[in-house]
């Protein structure tokens, strides 16, 4: 019961959150105020009452459109609203099931949970809103890529120190044997630092190549802090799996659009074709997130290396 509680409280929130993400990502590009006026139909400037404010519901009940002058709303409201409310209710259903079913104390909650718990929402939130921001207007605006770097050094810090907290007081092993490595508490900052300068250089290495190559840029210094971001949250194998991730959603993409006949019209449109790498970025930094460590254990297995 208390797993399908708080599984169901953080979707909840999820979701909440979600639409308010919907406000800002239709007010930033403009340099509109996220507060003020109310939340209003962008064609006719209707303002919506509360019903029609609701989370998915709303949209649905709607049908897609809005109530006074009927335009379409639009697939993005209800995909954000979606996917922040299942990401934030698969981390919450992780946490409760940690803390019930935890087999040397029942029940335990520590620190290091609560800071994967918050730390992780927080995420999350993010890359949904870089991804859209990039889908949209191919922006990856510094006043999130920056603070979302800062954050995930935070982030490691006070999951270092909670770690070591946490086994004073319970007499657990170390987790993962944080403290045990030279760098002792500082090691998840140390490893967030190396991923974030590794990540970020990656991107600015190849952006340079391209560019020496080709006489013109391919890629936005947005993608290559938005990498650094995803290392300082991940560390450098998360990140570079992400990475990974996203250069094979990105050709997916490609081979997609040349099998559009409109896309295919003019060798020099083809190659002149924009794609949002942050979007793709921030997905496959979700997936990392998520699955990480089992894509990469299964990809060592299945390369021999483990």
């Amino acid at each position: 019961m208390m797993i399908a509680y708080g599984t169901i409280l953080a979707t909840l929130m999820g979701l909440a959150f979600g639409s308010f993400l919907n406000v800002c990502l239709s007010r930033w590009p403009k340099g509109e105020s996220v507060v003020k006026p109310r939340s209003h139909c962008c064609n006719c400037g209707h303002t919506l009452a509360w019903w029609e404010n609701l989370p998915l519901v709303s949209w649905l009940a709607l049908r897609g459109r809005c109530r006074q002058c009927k335009a379409w709303i639009g697939w993005r409201y209800p995909l954000v609203e979606l996917a922040v409310g299942a990401l934030w209710g698969w981390q919450a259903w992780q946490f409760v099931s940690l803390a019930v079913n935890n087999a040397q104390i029942p029940g335990l909650i520590t620190l290091p949970d609560v800071v994967t718990l918050l730390g992780r929402m927080i995420f999350y939130w993010l890359l949904v809103a870089l991804a859209v921001l990039d889908a949209e207007h191919l922006w990856l605006p510094n006043w999130l890529t920056l603070p979302g770097i800062a954050l995930g050094f935070a982030y490691s810090i006070i999951l270092g120190f909670g770690l070591l907290k946490s086994d004073a007081l319970t007499g657990l092993p170390m987790t993962e044997g944080v403290l045990a490595e030279p760098f002792g508490v500082w090691s998840l900052l140390v490893k967030s630092l190396i991923g974030a300068a590794v990540g970020g250089g990656l991107v600015l290495v190849i952006r340079w190549t391209y560019r020496l190559l080709r006489g013109h840029e391919g890629m936005g210094l947005g993608d290559a802090k938005l990498m650094a971001m995803l290392g300082a949250w991940l560390g450098l194998p998360g990140a570079l799996l992400a990475f990974a991730l996203a250069v094979l959603l990105g050709a997916a993409a490609s081979l997609a659009l040349l099998a559009v006949p409109a896309a295919r019209r003019g060798a020099q449109r083809w190659t002149m074709t924009k794609l949002p790498l942050g979007t793709f970025l921030c997905i496959g930094g979700v997936l990392s997130a998520l699955w990480g460590r089992q894509i990469i254990a299964a990809y060592l297995r299945w390369v021999g290396l483990n």
